[in-house]
């Protein structure tokens, strides 16, 4: 099931949800707000048992091999660098920003490592990917209609997508049309 799927980006992301939402503890917005910010804790904190615990098995550390490290520290300096306001809250959510903008490189090391990978996992990652081309849609809207700016989220966003570029590109000219995902060397 988690064949060519990384524990490590998966990782980054359990920490960029648990990092970015800590807000849950000290205001309220909406019942629906909060009830997405615990389904994403959630299902990434579950994803990250079923791979080291339940289906153990189906997963190869031996292939995910990406020093996670250098993004954790590299987003833990920006962050404190580079910030709206200097308070915790406020720091680690920028911390989670920078993080997701880097948290596929993991991925992404290991599908050029491998050269290949199964359908259904570039099919996951294209919806990563999308799921980034929606926020940069949400912000473009929110700029129109509300005057929204955050230099940060629009840096790091734009990092994301110009990362996840390549992949686009294969996916859409072999996935797409019933070809096996190969990296060209």
């Amino acid at each position: 099931m988690f064949v060519g799927i990384s524990f490590k980006t998966q990782l980054l992301y359990a920490i960029v949800f648990v990092t970015r939402y800590l807000d849950l503890f000290v205001s309220f917005i909406s019942v629906y707000n909060t009830v997405m910010k615990v389904f994403f804790i959630g299902s990434a904190l579950y994803v990250l048992y079923l791979m080291k615990v339940k289906l153990q098995a189906t997963y190869d550390s031996s292939q995910d091999t990406f020093r996670i490290e250098i993004l954790l520290v590299s987003a833990g300096v920006l962050a404190l660098v580079f910030n709206k306001e200097f308070t915790v809250l406020e720091v680690l959510w920028t911390f989670s920003i920078y993080l997701e903008a880097v948290a596929i490189l993991p991925q992404l090391y290991q599908l050029s490592k491998s050269g290949e990978a199964e359908t259904i996992t570039t099919h996951y990652l294209f919806a990563l990917g999308a799921y980034r081309g929606f926020y940069l849609l949400n912000w473009v809207y929110r700029y129109y209609y509300e005057g929204y700016v955050s230099p940060i989220a629009w840096i790091a966003g734009t990092v994301q997508t110009l990362l996840y570029l390549d992949f686009f590109y294969i996916y859409f000219t072999k996935v797409l049309q019933g070809k096996k995902f190969q990296v060209e060397v």
